[in-house]
């Protein structure tokens, strides 16, 4: 690592630098999201290799003297910083080795292998392959690029504030995804330098949140792994330069839950014709579920990063719709006889929503032996649409049961 190398002229240098293999992305007005507001999406997702991650990468790899060049480089992700790592030595013609986790998705795997690097996978955890790739540093005298904490690979990421400003001079306040922080430190070293009165405030996933429990407890501490579908920014713990920029330079940290993100990404997809991955969405999520005051104010939410896996998507996009009321599920206790299903279908009809699934069953212990109960799966249009369905259908004299309730009546088959 150079010394002082996080500086606004060096900022500038790589974002003249990173063009040769980066696009300016677009600054997007949320208006189908936030007709009324001004909320603008700062379009990474749509970046080169899918990530803004490639800025950091091919910055800091194009810095490298010519003999690092000529011992090659490792590094290890799952998935984006090693497209990154991947591409970047394929345009600049560097022998690359990326470790990636045995759990990686066989998408990102591929994308990685298709720019010229060796894989090799190790460990079923982030951290396993973290171990090994500084293993094999070490016995083959490679050089190691870090996914975030490097000061070249924060200047990288740094250029994204630059063309924010650039797109948006009167920017008020930007909203960041972090994971391991480098791309939080990078915008908000430019931002707080060129206007520090912008506010820039991180956003994590409840399920990872190391950097606001690390700020809270003013030192860096490692949490334990968590299980969340924004796998891009579920790291354990953030890097010790992340950590002190983050403390001087950002405003504040949030975090958002898995719901508000499937939701986020479900409303990205719709609305805006976008396609975020989980860690991508965040940031976008801290603003439709109200974390920060937008009113009168000119925002620019970072989507980072597009690589979803197509085979967690559907079920992404599930969870997207129970959260936002466009999906539900209702249990029915009723007499077992001829007609009932047919007058529970059409006073939901009446009200407009659609069934997509019946599912029927005798009734349980402590019920009428004359009974059954039956659970429905509706399409329908939002929380209040749902709920003037249940009051209907009480008003019209029918039981409606909880799922607790409904369980003890479901056999399986």
């Amino acid at each position: 690592m150079r010394k002082n190398n996080l500086s606004l002229d060096n900022v500038y240098r790589a974002a003249h630098k990173v063009k040769e293999v980066v696009r300016k992305t677009d600054l997007i007005k949320a208006e189908a999201v936030f007709p009324v507001d001004s909320v603008y999406l700062k379009t990474e997702n749509l970046q080169t290799t899918g990530s803004f991650k490639i800025r950091g990468a091919y910055y800091k790899i194009s810095q490298l003297s010519e003999s690092e060049k000529a011992r090659g480089v490792v590094a290890c992700s799952a998935g984006n910083h090693a497209q990154g790592v991947a591409l970047a030595c394929n345009q600049l013609g560097i022998d690359s080795t990326i470790f990636m986790p045995e759990s990686a998705p066989i998408s990102k795997i591929e994308a990685t292998r298709s720019y010229g690097s060796k894989i090799i996978l190790a460990g079923d955890t982030y951290d396993d392959s973290y171990d090994a790739a500084l293993d094999y540093m070490d016995k083959h005298e490679k050089v190691f690029i870090h996914p975030f904490n490097d000061e070249e690979v924060i200047v990288g990421q740094g250029t994204i504030g630059l063309e924010i400003l650039d797109q948006m001079p009167d920017v008020d306040v930007i909203l960041v995804p972090v994971g391991g922080g480098g791309l939080l430190a990078g915008i908000a070293y430019v931002i707080k330098s060129l206007k520090p009165e912008c506010q820039v405030i991180g956003v994590e996933a409840a399920k990872a949140s190391s950097m606001s429990v690390s700020l809270t407890e003013g030192k860096i501490i490692k949490i334990s792994s968590q299980d969340t579908f924004a796998d891009g920014i579920a790291v354990k713990q953030p890097g010790n330069l992340t950590f002190e920029l983050a403390k001087k330079y950002a405003d504040q940290i949030i975090t958002v839950s898995e719901d508000e993100i499937a939701y986020a990404l479900l409303s990205l997809m719709e609305k805006q014709k976008l396609v975020c991955e989980g860690a991508g969405s965040v940031a976008f999520a801290a603003v439709v579920f109200n974390k920060i005051e937008i009113k009168d104010k000119k925002i620019c939410v970072l989507l980072s990063g597009g690589n979803i896996d197509v085979n967690i998507l559907s079920r992404v996009i599930q969870r997207g719709l129970l959260v936002s009321g466009r999906n539900t599920e209702l249990s029915i206790s009723l007499t077992d006889k001829p007609g009932q299903l047919q007058a529970v279908a059409t006073a939901i009809a009446e009200y407009g929503a659609n069934v997509t699934e019946v599912n029927y069953n005798p009734g349980g212990e402590n019920t009428a032996i004359d009974s059954c109960v039956i659970n429905l799966k509706l399409e329908t249009k939002n929380m209040e649409h749902i709920l003037q369905i249940k009051s209907g259908l009480t008003q019209k004299g029918f039981n409606l049961i909880s799922k607790d309730e409904a369980k003890g009546c479901f056999t399986d088959n």
